[in-house]
């Protein structure tokens, strides 16, 4: 995990972010880029759109302000830190700093009373967590251990989801984390007997990793819907993070081939982790 991209606003639910991603930078060794989107309109740019008029400059003065300000924290002592202010298209920027800069993970903040859709930095918010080629961290308040000993990642085992689980697989050995693999069946979501289930994540790991080395660890639960199978499985093993495969086409509002609203993102106070499809 060698570089994190934390987007600010300068809210507290930025600083959460940013307090979570120095944690988990202290521990890896990570360089923190951190985020600023100005989000101003073509009326601020000159007739080239190369340069910025007095108006935008003012914006852009401020903000460099605001930044230092912002970055003047105790636990940022000792992380490598690159600010980073950017105009206009937020989601392109973003992208591009990605592309870039090698950035391995995005950590996020979020209001947490509406879901995900409420992710900070305006309404290109959720783009960025549908779109991301890298996972997406969500986390809702101040980090008291990030340590990510034990996490989840929750699928359907479904053909369009071996890509973000070896993604996650990933993710979760950069993170010294053990990953727990959930299915949730449920009664209203395509019930499957025990034997469906066996024939589908035998064929899911042998599609994805070529062998069922990893099918000790895999749990099937059974609930009254998918989200409430992951917040009560989370709770009963301890878990320190959620992950969850999302359709980049669909965003977070349709996890697992559209079926899972984003009640996960809402009701989980654990951090959420997104892998798009």
């Amino acid at each position: 995990m060698k570089k994190i991209l934390v987007p600010i606003d300068f809210s507290e639910h930025s600083e959460n972010a940013l307090e979570t991603a120095a944690a988990i930078a202290k521990k890896h060794g990570s360089e923190l880029y951190v985020l600023h989107m100005l989000e101003l309109s073509n009326a601020i740019y000159t007739a080239s759109s190369a340069t910025l008029n007095e108006e935008g400059v003012f914006y852009y003065k401020l903000a460099e302000k605001k930044m230092n300000t912002f970055l003047d924290r105790n636990f940022l002592e000792g992380i490598e830190i690159t600010p980073v202010i950017k105009h206009f298209k937020v989601f392109k920027e973003i992208n591009e700093i990605i592309d870039a800069h090698n950035i391995d993970m995005i950590v996020m903040g979020s209001h947490g009373t509406s879901g995900v859709k409420d992710v900070i930095i305006g309404s290109n918010a959720e783009r960025v967590v549908r779109y991301s080629n890298v996972p997406v961290l969500v986390v809702k308040h101040n980090p008291i251990l990030v340590e990510f000993n034990t996490g989840i990642f929750a699928t359907d085992f479904s053909e369009d989801a071996i890509e973000a689980y070896l993604r996650a697989k990933s993710t979760f050995e950069k993170l010294d984390s053990k990953m727990h693999i959930l299915y949730v069946n449920t009664p209203d979501n395509g019930f499957k007997s025990s034997t469906e289930i066996d024939v589908l994540v035998s064929k899911f790991l042998k599609r994805a990793d070529g062998d069922l080395e990893t099918y000790p660890d895999v749990t099937v639960v059974s609930d009254y819907s998918v989200e409430k199978g992951i917040l009560n499985y989370a709770n009963n093993i301890g878990a320190d993070l959620v992950a969850v495969a999302t359709h980049g086409r669909r965003g977070l509002a349709h996890f697992f081939e559209g079926s899972i609203s984003e009640d996960v993102a809402n009701h989980s106070t654990l951090p959420v982790m997104t892998f798009k499809i």
